[in-house]
């Protein structure tokens, strides 16, 4: 198995990575009765070297609900037939987890609104009062 390339500056060793199989429930007939093809890939990032504790801490945060006891990202693929294709799939997904979690968001810059969108606002307040008023009964100062 390759080294895995997460983003630029970020690249799992394959040592780091553990991918074993099982039985696959997916497409296949008999053929899924006696192949191992479904792909279990396992990936420790309290262990891992390559996180630093900044990336460390936001994974921990983020994957909360998907890390085990232990620490392991654990990813499951068995929809393709073939045990290198589930592989690789895993990867890839594994690649996305692990760049989305990285992922910051954008500070949002505050901005205000133009004179020109505000003296609109204005306008079309005062023609949809002029409108409801319209609606009303008139008065006795009418």
């Amino acid at each position: 198995m390759d080294d895995l390339r997460v983003r630029r500056g970020l690249v799992i060793p394959a040592g780091e990575l553990r991918a074993s199989t099982s039985r696959s429930s997916g497409p296949g007939g008999q053929h899924v009765n006696k192949s191992n093809t479904r792909v279990t890939l396992r990936w420790n990032i309290e262990e891992s070297d390559v996180l630093s504790d900044r990336q460390l801490a936001l994974l921990r945060v983020r994957f909360d609900h998907r890390l085990t006891r232990a620490g392991e990202l654990v990813l499951h693929a068995g929809r393709a037939r073939s045990r290198a294709r589930n592989l690789e799939r895993a990867r890839e997904r594994l690649v996305e987890i692990v760049s989305q979690g990285l992922a910051t968001a954008r500070a949002r810059i505050a901005t205000k609104a133009s004179a020109g969108h505000r003296k609109r606002r204005v306008q079309q307040k005062r023609h949809r009062s002029a409108v409801k008023s319209r609606r009303r009964r008139p008065g006795l100062d009418d």
